[in-house]
């Protein structure tokens, strides 16, 4: 990092994290620079920022969201920076919930909806203005200056692209306190926390809300996800392209987040590159293994673009490019027991179906193995589930803005639920023979296979977003070689 410049304290704005305005090791300006740099800035201010696409989607969110909280003030912050270490922060990304009901976000923005006498609400976002070239905070403050991280949306901006009105973030204090009933999504900002500290209302019914609204997908959000898996589509071939040159698990991680970077905001989640025996650790994502031929790659991974939905993807490939026989044979039963979970992919079928499809192929191939002391039918009983020593995990998830998404939904209406149109979910059932496992075979022990897709439930079955990665044994040979060929062309 760059040596900082001569810096004064500034005091932080309301929905901060606190005084990040300087640093213990800045020095103070002299007077004459602080009157210097407060002279001879233009103070014309670039075009409005140009709408987001989907304005009418988030407008019938934060609609929506009304309609369940009649009457009382809601309040959604964006969220503040996190730190990292000492005095340095890491990247930041908006909240979820915010995301959902706004598009994009900045630190310390505030979503406020104010009921209305007629009914309704009226959303207003509170946000850092733009920079006021006359007063030093503008080359001064570390954490807001516009000299150190960049000039901030301002107000007009903030109008333009999200359509909501905006006001300074210095007048949240007075928006809030001018009301007594409300919900807060807590423990996001401290700042709003402290600020809405006496507002009273149901917040566990807001958070609750959120997540189950985001349930069911609308046309913007699954194109969303379409770009995020096709992103991520093109993460694995860059994997594949480095295979032959990866030394480390590491490598194997870069070239996927080379891809993340370049084309998305980021990775969803910690990728997970596992070679060998750390395939059978289900979030490693320490990534500090050999790679070595001969050896299984579990990469589960996904790209999330710049309007921050991610695709949730695994695929398990021979490191040499082709499957040992007991790599194959391990393979082919997780293989098969994805398809059986895809069949159990339509309206009306409860989520837990898929599940119980692949645990059934799962729990039969492992019996005829020889692995399981009893029967695939005992196995699968309630009381018994002896499999799940090799299986360890579910089958499903739902997918979006969060890759383990709509987390605070209720039971019965997310893992209890019937599966209906609209709804993203992953399928990813696997096997996993532990290194120090002496109930199998020692071919089979450090063996770790996952294969992981995203789907959509449509009105008569699903629809496939995670296209253009084989997964049957043979065509993922052949899609390996195929890139590793066009690589040395």
């Amino acid at each position: 990092m760059i040596a900082e410049t001569d810096q004064t304290p500034e005091p932080p704005a309301a929905g901060g994290s606190g005084d990040r305005s300087r640093a213990s090791h800045d020095r103070k300006p002299t007077q004459a620079l602080l009157d210097f740099m407060a002279t001879g800035w233009d103070s014309a201010t670039g075009p409005a920022a140009p709408p987001i696409e989907g304005l009418d989607n988030y407008q019938r969110r934060r609609a929506e969201l009304s309609e369940r909280f009649p009457g009382m003030l809601i309040v959604v912050p964006a969220g503040v920076e996190k730190m990292r270490a000492n005095d340095t922060e890491y990247r930041f990304r908006p909240g979820t919930d915010y995301l959902y009901l706004v598009g994009t976000g900045q630190p310390d923005e505030v979503l406020v909806m104010e009921p209305q006498v007629d009914g309704g609400h009226r959303s207003r976002i509170f946000t850092e203005p733009s920079p006021d070239y006359t007063k030093s905070g503008f080359f001064t403050d570390r954490g807001k200056g516009p000299l150190w991280v960049g000039p901030s949306r301002g107000l007009e901006s903030t109008e333009s692209q999200l359509g909501v009105p905006a006001g300074g973030i210095t007048e949240l204090p007075n928006a809030i306190s001018a009301y007594d009933q409300g919900v807060v999504l807590r423990g996001v900002d401290p700042k709003v926390d402290q600020l809405a500290a006496d507002l009273a209302g149901p917040d566990e019914e807001l958070v609750r809300q959120l997540s189950e609204m985001r349930l069911i997908k609308d046309p913007l959000e699954v194109k969303l996800l379409e770009e995020a898996c096709d992103l991520t589509r093109q993460g694995f071939e860059d994997v594949v392209r480095a295979l032959p040159r990866a030394r480390s698990e590491r490598d194997v991680e870069v070239a996927f987040f080379s891809r993340a970077r370049v084309a998305g905001n980021d990775t969803g989640y910690s990728t997970i590159a596992a070679s060998g025996s750390n395939a059978t650790i289900l979030h490693w994502s320490r990534n500090t293994g050999e790679v070595r031929p001969g050896e299984l790659l579990l990469l589960d991974a996904g790209v999330e673009t710049q309007r921050y939905y991610t695709a949730d993807v695994t695929r398990t490939m021979p490191i040499s490019g082709h499957f040992s026989p007991i790599q194959r044979q391990i393979y082919q039963l997780v293989y098969e027991a994805q398809l059986a979970a895809f069949a159990e992919v339509r309206p009306g079928n409860d989520f837990q179906a898929t599940n119980r499809a692949a645990q059934r192929v799962l729990a039969q191939g492992l019996a005829q193995m020889g692995l399981l002391p009893v029967s695939a039918e005992a196995s699968l009983a309630k009381d018994s589930q002896l499999h799940q020593r090799y299986t360890l995990h579910g089958v499903s998830h739902m997918l979006g803005i969060d890759v383990h998404d709509c987390a605070k939904a209720r039971e019965q209406t997310y893992t209890q639920a019937q599966l209906q149109p609209g709804m993203v979910l992953t399928v990813e059932p696997g096997i996993y023979f532990q290194p120090n496992d002496l109930t199998v075979p020692e071919e089979l022990r450090g063996l770790g296979v996952r294969i992981e897709d995203d789907v959509l439930v449509t009105e008569d079955g699903y629809r496939l977003l995670s296209t253009g990665l084989p997964s049957a044994p043979d065509e993922l040979e052949r899609w390996m070689a195929d890139l590793w060929a066009k690589s040395s062309s």
